[in-house]
């Protein structure tokens, strides 16, 4: 097959091809538009999009290498499972975040954060340096603005949770910097659209507090209480039969 003329390219995919392309089908594929349907080959995904056969290689092999793409004997290149996806990859955690979100995802979301930012809150008590505790007073006096209009809600209560990691002092902690925040975004969007709550300020400032003073068994026992609020409200929404829509409002 000739490769399109240049003319032929979607101007939707932008400058960079192959990670436009991987952009596009990437997030079909998080967000469910193949499901129960067969993936399409190289040559007809080359033709949909009005790419080259090298681009659109490369791209199947960026795919391939995140989880979301496996090519079997016989069967062609497929989709797989979730199960098989590196849920730890920046760009399958951005197309999670456009992904109709079920209560149970969620709940997953909340289970990965009661197992690291205890944790984090801990280490952060035990070893922050003034300069870290600047960044989680900074996140705090960010979620009082927000509280007054004058900042996003969402983003100054990422920033909190996102300082206490990297206070921490733990790089790994550091590196799930990408997977909590996005947590938090799924899960904030539930809490604040869930009755219409919104981030405990009385709580937060006992973390910080907690951390100020470097009591780090308070610490860890205060943002775990943030978090098994959000657990609890969770399973309420489950034993209701509410179905968690995209933005992360309920129906049902």
């Amino acid at each position: 097959m000739n490769d399109p003329a240049p003319n032929q390219v979607r101007p939707s995919l932008g400058r960079n091809l192959t990670h436009g392309m991987l952009a596009v089908v990437g997030r079909a594929i998080v967000t469910g538009q193949y499901d129960g349907k067969r993936f399409p080959t190289e040559a007809e995904l080359t033709i949909e999009h009005g790419v080259s056969r090298s681009v659109t290689r490369e791209a199947v092999k960026m795919l391939t290498a995140k989880g979301l793409l496996s090519a079997r004997p016989r069967q062609g290149t497929i989709v797989q499972p979730t199960s098989a996806w590196n849920l730890f990859d920046t760009d399958v955690l951005h197309w999670l975040l456009e992904r109709k979100f079920t209560l149970p995802l969620l709940r997953s979301f909340n289970e990965l954060r009661l197992a690291v930012e205890p944790m984090a809150a801990q280490l952060a008590a035990r070893y922050a340096t003034p300069a870290d505790k600047a960044m989680i007073a900074a996140g705090f006096a960010r979620m009082e603005a927000a509280e007054r209009g004058d900042d996003d809600a969402l983003d100054a209560d990422i920033a909190f949770h996102v300082a206490i990691l990297r206070a921490s002092g733990n790089p790994f902690f550091a590196q799930f910097e990408e997977l909590v925040g996005t947590a938090l975004r799924t899960s904030i969007r539930f809490t604040n659209r869930f009755k219409g709550r919104s981030a405990s300020l009385p709580a937060h400032r006992a973390v910080l507090e907690a951390i100020e003073a470097g009591d780090d068994m308070l610490a860890g026992a205060t943002i775990r209480s943030i978090i098994e609020d959000v657990m609890v409200l969770i399973r309420q929404a489950e034993s209701e039969g509410a179905v968690a829509d995209r933005d992360g409002s309920l129906r049902g």
